[in-house]
């Protein structure tokens, strides 16, 4: 019997699946392994204890793995990659794909074939699969240039459009309600914190921002709205370099990430925003969860890269030939 392990690999939590061909055998969520956010023995020990936890709950050895695939954000960067592959290696039998997290979300929709895939959660991107495999994203240059959507994107603007209302002499009860979350006494202390090194973090001003917005609050509801906007931009991006290649293809759109899962204001602009401008587009129910394509990927054992059309090419050929003269 074959025995595959999925992983999706977060910025705060990491969730696990062990399972056989056609059933799942054992689930375990633990903290992050992902070495931009935790130090090398957290993210051991991490590792360690899901894996230790995995085999109690099943009786399968790491050993017996045939193939294993680790979803994650980042996976391009070094520090990320080559600890992954290291720690998994020294610990799991079989194979080892290493993905992206919206690659292995983008399976869990479509499971191989073409389609967008919407991630926003605390932070977002949109990747994009066309007819012959490639890979197109937009958007998920991390919290300081992108991350349209997201929690982190969320309250920051939020805190952003509090201010600009004080300036503009506007009534918002968005503010008050930031002050007691964060339990600041003064409009001071709170332009103190938010401008503190390290900065606070602003993707739990979210639930804040929806109950203001619920709440008929405006400033908090123009925040969501413009939030869901500019996603859906990345979204349009991503479906024109679609169609671009097959011009008859009917776009389908997958979402995942807590913002798509639990802020309709955000989403449901996303969605009309999309269908006002591909009317054709079929928007998928719900959300996917993103460790199941990374376990159809195990069991199938496609190529973990394939051939990648990258977004801004151009513009990186330019970087790069400027910098290697």
């Amino acid at each position: 019997m074959s025995f595959y392990l999925a992983i999706d690999a977060g910025g705060t939590k990491t969730d696990f699946v062990l399972a056989d061909g056609v059933r799942e055998l054992a689930r375990v969520r633990a903290g992050t392994i992902k070495r931009l956010r935790a130090d090398a023995d957290t993210t051991t020990f991490n590792l360690e204890t899901a894996l230790a936890e995995l085999h109690s709950a099943s009786g399968v050895p790491m050993s017996a793995i045939e193939r294993t695939c680790v979803g994650t954000a980042g996976d391009s960067v070094p520090l990320v990659s080559d600890w992954l592959r290291h720690a998994i290696n020294a610990r799991v039998g079989g194979e080892l794909l290493l993905m992206g997290d919206v690659e292995i979300a983008l399976d869990a929709a479509f499971f191989g074939g073409p389609g967008v895939l919407i991630l926003a959660g605390t932070g977002s991107n949109v990747a994009g699969r066309t007819s012959n495999g490639r890979l197109t994203t937009a958007g998920g240059w991390g919290p300081a240039l992108a991350d349209q959507g997201s929690g982190h994107s969320i309250g920051h603007n939020a805190l952003r459009a509090c201010f600009m209302a004080v300036d503009e002499e506007k009534s918002t009860t968005l503010l008050q309600a930031i002050l007691d979350f964060w339990k600041i006494a003064s409009l001071d202390l709170l332009v103190e914190y938010a401008n503190s090194t390290p900065a606070p973090d602003f993707s739990r001003l979210t639930q804040v921002t929806v109950a203001c917005a619920l709440a008929g609050d405006a400033v908090a509801r123009s925040v969501l709205n413009s939030e869901g906007e500019q996603l859906a931009h990345l979204a349009h991006l991503v479906i024109q370099r679609l169609l671009h290649e097959s011009p008859n293809l009917i776009p389908r759109v997958a979402f995942t990430g807590s913002i798509m899962e639990k802020v309709p204001l955000v989403r449901d602009t996303v969605v009309r925003k999309i269908k006002d401008r591909f009317p054709q587009a079929q928007i998928l129910e719900g959300v996917v969860d993103p460790i199941m394509g990374a376990l159809w990927r195990a069991r199938n054992q496609r190529i973990a890269h394939p051939p990648r059309q990258f977004r801004h090419q151009p513009i990186l050929e330019e970087i790069q030939a400027r910098d290697a003269s």
